[in-house]
């Protein structure tokens, strides 16, 4: 859909939802209104809530309205026709649990203010000693309907909302640290990335891989895995796994009608979580202080291991095995999945007529964490996930054949006799199936391979006011012939280069550069090389040969 399409929508159904509000005693407005049945979510509820959120995972929705509108949600009839849904990535979690909640007549509170916990900070979305509950919203059966709730949620929640340090619980955040265990991490439970993203999980494989999705900025949701691309940092800022804190609904005012009124919504402390543990932050020896938090130590059955296995073998049930040819094919394959989402992502910049807009003087404040056009069509932090990816499977390979090597068969599910060259040809099968296709300035199609795409990888442009052609990295004189960019942006692009091969999300650095500042290297304006992604390069340097 384009964005102008998409407005039209969005502004329909707001003229509905502002008939329904202005009417809210009226009989119409009766069946979109909270109310609120029961003083508490019951186990059976947070059954159905799992349910429901994986149900919309396994999907695979492209946007929250087409989850909303699809079989995926049970609650899809009774919604006020023709309304349409929108979410970026830090209002996600927070809009399908009152969804849920609205739907089922439980009751609802959430984190409506947040303020730095200490000092100041230019972004509180990136405050360096995490943040601290500001204010509380207690939602009010009977009093709006849940369209206009959504709408206060989305405009008050933001990522500043999760970097709560897991110890604090007066006043009480939204979640808690749960342990690291399979009966804790489900449906529902949430992943906070301190560089800013969220994402929510709707599967736990046999093996403890973790599948989760995510919105972003454009109102588009994708997929991916639990891995390093969700950064281990400090517990001050509360990276990591969350479950929603228990409410409870008090002094309430039963009503003939069997619905409650009044009452204000008391969270549970940490002492009263069954589950509750700081282990993700802090490791399953004795606790280190928070400024010696990294040397906490992981182990799984006695065994030490690096934090991201640690997870991975807690939630297989204490068992750490990686069959290496599947992981090298579903690896492959979800890369392929980011590359088709960031096409769409390009696509719509393109539709919205970006890449005809001048470059503006300066880039952003920071280009990871900003606002505006930029926000919305920017791919600098999708970017850096994507060659975060692809870099994890490089690495992935490098640590399977060794693992092989050295006959590691506890930890390696492969009967084999040949690792390299099977890992080879199991990336050769995902890699040929990936297509990707970009529509030129001219409109015309070109097509891309995986191995192409990741030849591209750290030059395609990151910038919303640059051309598709360079979005995806041409360099081929005949394909940037229908590029229309002029000196300017050709500059700009070449300066951004830097800023291309970096990995990590610097979202404390100031980048507001202007073009001659941007072209002198420096602090903030990323790095001289790139990482290595050649997964098949690396394998013919220890043997592998490509199949017959």
């Amino acid at each position: 859909m384009n964005k102008s399409s998409t407005h039209l929508r969005a502004a329909f159904a707001c003229v509905l939802v502002s008939l329904v509000a202005a009417h809210a005693g009226d009989e119409a407005a009766k069946p979109y209104l909270y109310v609120v049945r029961s003083d508490r979510w019951s186990a059976d509820d947070e059954l159905g809530y799992r349910k429901f959120i994986q149900d919309i995972g396994e999907s695979e929705c492209d946007t929250l309205d087409s989850c909303l509108h699809s079989s995926a949600n049970p609650f899809r009839d009774s919604d006020l026709p023709g309304y349409h849904f929108e979410s970026d990535c830090s209002d996600l979690p927070s809009v399908l649990r009152f969804y849920s909640a609205w739907k089922r007549g439980l009751p609802f509170s959430y984190v409506s203010a947040v303020t730095p916990r200490s000092g100041n900070a230019a972004d509180i979305r990136y405050s360096h000693h995490g943040n601290i509950v500001a204010a509380r919203t207690d939602v009010r059966g009977g009093a709006m309907t849940g369209y206009r709730i959504i709408d206060r949620i989305r405009a008050a929640v933001s990522s500043a909302t999760y970097r709560i340090h897991p110890d604090l619980d007066s006043p009480p955040p939204d979640f808690y640290s749960p342990a690291i265990d399979p009966r804790s991490i489900v449906p529902g439970t949430v992943l906070y990335d301190p560089a800013g993203h969220l994402a929510i999980v709707f599967r736990v494989d046999p093996d403890g891989r973790v599948h989760c999705f995510d919105a972003h900025t454009d109102y588009s949701l994708t997929q991916m895995v639990f891995d390093v691309r969700f950064a281990r940092v400090g517990p001050a800022v509360g990276a990591g796994f969350k479950n929603w804190r228990p409410q409870q609904l008090v002094g309430a005012k039963a009503l003939p009608d069997g619905t409650l009124e009044g009452g204000r919504i008391e969270l549970a402390r940490n002492a009263a979580v069954a589950d509750f543990s700081g282990e993700q932050y802090y490791g399953t020896g004795p606790r280190p202080a928070d400024g010696n938090w990294a040397s906490g130590v992981f182990a799984v059955n006695g065994e030490p291991m690096d934090y991201y296995d640690f997870v991975r073998a807690r939630l297989a049930g204490g068992v750490l095995k990686f069959d290496p040819v599947k992981e090298v094919r579903e690896a492959a394959w979800a890369i392929c999945a980011d590359l088709r989402y960031r096409a769409a992502a390009v696509e719509r910049a393109a539709a919205a007529g970006m890449a005809g807009r001048p470059e503006p003087a300066r880039l952003p404040a920071n280009i990871y964490g900003t606002y505006g056009e930029w926000e919305m069509y920017s791919t600098p932090s999708r970017d850096a996930r994507l060659k975060t990816a692809y870099k994890a499977l490089r690495d992935s390979v490098q640590r399977f054949v060794e693992m092989g090597r050295r006959g590691d068969l506890r930890h390696l599910s492969y009967a084999g006799t040949d690792l390299a060259g099977d890992a080879l040809a199991a990336y050769g099968y995902a890699t040929r199936a990936c297509k990707i296709e970009y529509r030129r300035s001219d409109g015309s199609t070109v097509a891309l391979s995986y191995e192409e795409a990741r030849k591209r990888l750290f030059a395609m442009s990151f910038d919303p006011y640059q051309c598709p052609e360079r979005r995806w990295g041409a360099t081929d004189p005949a394909e940037l012939s229908t590029c229309p960019d002029d000196a300017a942006k050709q500059a700009w692009y070449a300066a951004e280069q830097n800023l291309r091969n970096q990995l990590d999300r610097t979202y404390d650095a100031r980048m507001d550069f202007t073009l001659r500042q941007l072209e002198t290297p420096g602090p903030g304006k990323g790095v001289p090389v790139p990482p290595d992604t050649d997964v098949a390069g690396y394998l013919a340097s220890v043997g592998a040969k490509p199949p017959n």
